[in-house]
């Protein structure tokens, strides 16, 4: 099999690793404290190799769906997580959880999703970037804010952990592909196949630990994450078509606000101050739900050319 052909079939791996976990947790729970945060640097890091300065310079040629994406991204789906947690009456650490979900920014898996879907892949990787980079401020304080109601919420704790597994690797990554690009050209092609391996230890690993709380109270869970991520791939394709956007990139934005950065919120969760072991299991739940619903949408998607919609016309 090819590291292509591996890294497109990232959602059954998602969910083949969450099974296992469920089946076997002994399999995955040694994936844990700082190989969980030492793992999503090293997917933070490969998204970093996969920019280039010309990338940023697309950001003020693409205003208004950058605005319409980061809009859905740190306002709808941070809404809709917290109203979610509030009419399901999620214990207090599912409802942090869900809500840091919520308040993540896209994640990386969502430009894989964007090629098959023919979107605009272009739009996606600035996109993602724009979110990421953003995320730095806006997670921690949006957490804050919205889930201090539940459990005490340290936001300059966040922010730190923030900078430490999301700005930090994006950058060296950048300066590594700018100062050293032969390195990197060789890296660059193994990273997203790793990507997706690094995930789905995230993922098991969490299930694994929790398997117990899981199957108590999974079916509460999984119908949060579910129309979690239902709402932000429909709003997310909404708000885009409201404002006259092409097809491509309503598809572009409803991945993007779709495909949390799922990982991110498991790191967050485990060492962004949280009491609570469970506020991880939404992150972890999440990533299997929106692989899952990224991948249908996709391949319904790359069954018509996004030029031919009428209403583009």
């Amino acid at each position: 099999m090819s590291l292509e052909r591996f890294t497109l079939w990232f959602p059954l791996w998602t969910l083949l690793g969450a099974v296992l976990a469920l089946l076997c947790p002994p399999l995955f729970v040694w994936f844990r404290g700082p190989l969980i945060t030492v793992g999503l640097g090293v997917i933070m890091l490969g998204m970093g190799l996969g920019l280039a300065p010309q990338d940023f310079v697309r950001v003020g040629r693409r205003p208004w769906a950058i605005l319409l994406g980061a809009t859905a991204q740190f306002i709808v789906m941070p809404a809709l997580a917290a109203t979610l947690a509030w009419l399901l009456q999620l214990s207090p650490p599912l409802a942090v959880g869900l809500i840091l979900v919520g308040c993540c920014p896209g994640g990386t898996a969502s430009n894989v999703v964007a090629l098959i879907a023919r979107a605009d892949v272009a739009l996606s990787v600035v996109m993602t970037t724009v979110s990421t980079v953003a995320a730095v401020v806006m997670t921690p304080r949006l957490t804050e804010l919205l889930a201090s109601q539940y459990v005490p919420v340290n936001g300059w704790a966040l922010f730190l952990k923030v900078v430490q597994v999301v700005l930090l690797p994006v950058a060296v990554g950048v300066l590594l592909k700018q100062g050293c690009p032969g390195v990197a050209r060789r890296v660059e092609p193994v990273m997203p196949p790793l990507a997706v391996v690094l995930i789905v230890l995230i993922v098991a690993s969490i299930v694994g630990s929790q398997r117990a709380e899981l199957l108590q109270q999974g079916p509460q869970l999984l119908l949060a994450c579910l129309l979690l991520h239902c709402g932000g791939f429909l709003l997310g394709y909404i708000l885009p078509r409201l404002f006259r956007q092409q097809e491509a990139v309503r598809r572009t934005i409803s991945i993007e606000v779709g495909m949390q950065n799922s990982g991110l919120a498991v790191v967050l969760a485990r060492s962004g101050g949280f009491a609570s072991p469970l506020t991880a299991l939404p992150g972890a739940i999440s990533a299997v739900i929106h692989c899952i619903i990224g991948s249908a949408l996709a391949a319904g998607w790359r069954q018509s050319d996004p030029a031919s919609d009428p209403s583009d016309r």
